[in-house]
Order: C-alpha cells, then sequence, then structure tokens
C-alpha cells in the first residue's frame, strides 16, 4: 500500500514517506499516473516492468520526483533486483548506461539501473 505523500521541508511538493513501500502496478497507476504526461511516463514504466518480469527480475523499486507531488517530473528513476534475472532474456538496454542513459530514456521515458548488493567476506 502507498501511504499518503506528506509535506517535505525544502520541497515545494509533497514527498512519500521514508521507506520501502511494497505497491503492485495498478497502485503506482492510481496514485502517480494522474495527468496525460505522468500517465506516458508510467506506461513506460510498465513496458520496462513487463520485460524485466520477463528476464526473472522479481522486484523493481521506483524513485525519483515521479513518486512525488510534483505536477510534471522529468522521468522516473528505478532500481531492479538482478537476483534470479536469465542475462540471456535480459534485453541490453538495461545495461547500457552511456550517453546518460539515453536509450532507456528513449525507449521507456526513465532510468533503470540494477541493484548492487554487497558482498561481505569474512575472516582474513
Amino acid at each position: 500500500m502507498i501511504p499518503d505523500l506528506i509535506p517535505a521541508a525544502g520541497s515545494p511538493w509533497p514527498l512519500l514517506p521514508p521507506g520501502v513501500h511494497p505497491a503492485s502496478l495498478d497502485e503506482v497507476s492510481v496514485r502517480f499516473a494522474t495527468n496525460p504526461w505522468r500517465r506516458s511516463l508510467f506506461d513506460g514504466l510498465v513496458d520496462a516492468s513487463n520485460l524485466l518480469r520477463n528476464a526473472g527480475c522479481p522486484t523493481i523499486y521506483l524513485d525519483g520526483s515521479y513518486i512525488s507531488g510534483k505536477p510534471k517530473p522529468g522521468d522516473f528513476d528505478a532500481c531492479w533486483d538482478p537476483t534470479g534475472v536469465d542475462p540471456t532474456k535480459l534485453d541490453p538496454v538495461f545495461l547500457d548506461f552511456t550517453n546518460g542513459r539515453a536509450s532507456q530514456k528513449a525507449a521507456f521515458k526513465g532510468e533503470f539501473f540494477p541493484e548492487v548488493v554487497p558482498i561481505f567476506r569474512t575472516g582474513r
């Protein structure tokens, strides 16, 4: 469930409270695809989500001004969990960070970064 947006010091628009807020794409649509521009961004998010899901991606994290009260965010920012992703099924656009991630923005109107999972070594 997506909580209500809250006022934030220094921000001209309300923001989500801190934390991870599990939600379906339907819930994201209802809350954030609230005008034609935001709907266009959401459509790109859905297209990318389908490609990632087909490659085995279990989770996408959405961030940036898209998940705020900003009337016309420039894009959306997303991070995807690579756990279980079949690299042979992953669209190469998700690993193309050249030219300011231009190919991702052209394809989806937003940016996607793979989640970096730290590896800790114990012992000496």
